[in-house]
């Protein structure tokens, strides 16, 4: 029983997985989107039409990343480059993505993915790492998807953790002024990453429509992005706490088809509200916590003015 609903737990947490990574490394850089919603969305519709369009995966795949991309560049131009307030902008880039998935999406309610696509994400085992005892049948036995999850997480710790570049990333966050004048191109920092952030955005959505629910439907999201944007604050802003809090929240999403399948009978509409519940409790534990490695971005949701280094 538990190992089938750690391995569902994994499944369901795979798109909060990608969303919260985007975001950390969108906030790493100082800047704080809370598009992630509509990121997703554009993910989710371009990654299904361009799958209904060319029956790829590859390509559905990299449709809903240059969507994501696409959004998050957007946010950047106006938050980076013309100064706009962040928080504006994010709920503002959430309404778009919104818009935009419902008028793109209209032409798509009810299709489904092509068998080729189906196929492709057809899960399968990895060998020797699929027999080790408990581990093994829940992380890997999962589908292409799930597996470049935990090679995104694992590419992002070495990172930020261990380059050059990643510590650069972490002063951009901590203090622009001081990374700029020490020689760090901040501008071409944040742009990247933040891009980077919502590609990353846009693959947590198609993973939904393309894996997930394999049948275009309106706000196929559920308002996962926002849970994401919680999950950075839970995560400490570090990716492989990333991991486990996702995962964690997709237990939570999943506990009521379970709870059913065991005979228990609890309201639906009480294990709807639980990852929410948890979203709001992660928020209000996060505020105690002082610890200075906890902490976000020093200079996270302030813009920067070159001007007045």
């Amino acid at each position: 029983m538990w190992t089938a609903f750690l391995f569902a737990a994994i499944i369901a947490g795979t798109p909060l997985l990608f969303a919260t990574l985007g975001e950390l490394i969108t906030e790493k850089s100082g800047n704080l989107n809370l598009g992630v919603e509509g990121m997703m969305l554009m993910g989710a519709i371009m990654g299904f039409s361009v799958g209904i369009w060319t029956g790829n995966p590859i390509m559905a795949m990299i449709g809903a990343l240059l969507a994501g991309a696409a959004g998050a560049l957007i946010f950047a131009v106006l938050t980076v480059s013309l100064r706009a307030n962040q928080v504006v902008t994010g709920l503002a880039l959430t309404i778009f993505g919104t818009g935009f998935a419902s008028f793109m999406g209209k032409n798509f309610v009810g299709k489904v993915t092509p068998p080729a696509i189906k196929s492709f994400f057809h899960a399968f085992e990895i060998p020797f790492l699929s027999d080790i005892p408990y581990l093994g049948p829940i992380l890997f036995k999962h589908d292409v998807f799930v597996y470049f999850g935990y090679l995104v997480i694992l590419i992002a710790s070495l990172y930020l953790y261990k380059t050059r570049r990643g510590l650069n990333l972490r002063a951009v966050g901590e203090n622009a002024a001081a990374a700029d004048a020490s020689g760090i191109n901040v501008t071409l920092y944040k742009y990247v990453h933040i891009i980077i952030g919502g590609a990353l955005c846009g693959l947590g959505g198609a993973y939904l429509s393309l894996v997930t629910i394999p049948v275009w439907q309106e706000g196929v999201t559920s308002g996962r992005g926002w849970i994401a944007v919680a999950l950075v604050i839970f995560a400490s802003w570090n990716p492989t706490k990333a991991m486990l809090g996702a995962f964690l929240f997709g237990g939570l999403d999943i506990l009521g088809f379970r709870l059913q399948s065991q005979g228990i009978q609890v309201s639906q509409y009480l294990i709807d509200m639980l990852p929410y519940v948890a979203t709001v409790v992660v928020l209000i534990l996060s505020t105690r916590n002082n610890k200075k490695e906890d902490r976000p971005p020093q200079d996270l949701g302030v813009p920067y003015y070159r001007e007045e280094r």
